[in-house]
Parts: structure tokens; C-alpha cells; sequence
């Protein structure tokens, strides 16, 4: 098991990973805007992970049930 695990079946309609990497990056923008750089880049980081994860690294099967 990973710390962050996003290959979850709860992802796999599109329009979840897609409100899920635009929610990150957009509060990143926000944080970014206040002058939080810091927070900004914490955000930002978890939006391109998010970003790799379901556009390129994703595998829309379910995956196998390990019980």
C-alpha cells in the first residue's frame, strides 16, 4: 500500500479526476494570490501529482481484489 494511493476505483469516472486535479491547482492559484507561496507550492505539487496520476499513469480497470 502507498501513502497517497489515487488508483482507486472511486476515480474512475472522468469528470471526478478532472474536478479533482482542477481544485488543486485552482487553490494553488488562490494561496499564490494571497501571497502564500508557500502553501501555493504545496498545492501545486499535490495538483501535478494528481495531474500524473489520472491522465498518464491511470489504468481505468478495476483493480484486482487482494482479500
Amino acid at each position: 500500500m502507498r501513502l497517497i494511493d489515487v488508483q482507486v476505483p472511486f476515480f474512475i469516472p472522468l469528470w471526478r479526476r478532472v474536478a479533482t486535479v482542477g481544485l488543486c491547482l485552482g487553490w494553488a492559484g488562490f494561496e499564490l494570490y494571497l501571497g502564500n507561496t508557500g502553501w501555493a507550492a504545496a498545492f501545486g505539487a499535490i495538483g501535478v501529482y494528481c495531474a500524473h496520476q489520472f491522465f498518464i499513469a491511470f489504468d481505468p480497470a478495476e483493480p484486482p481484489d487482494d482479500r
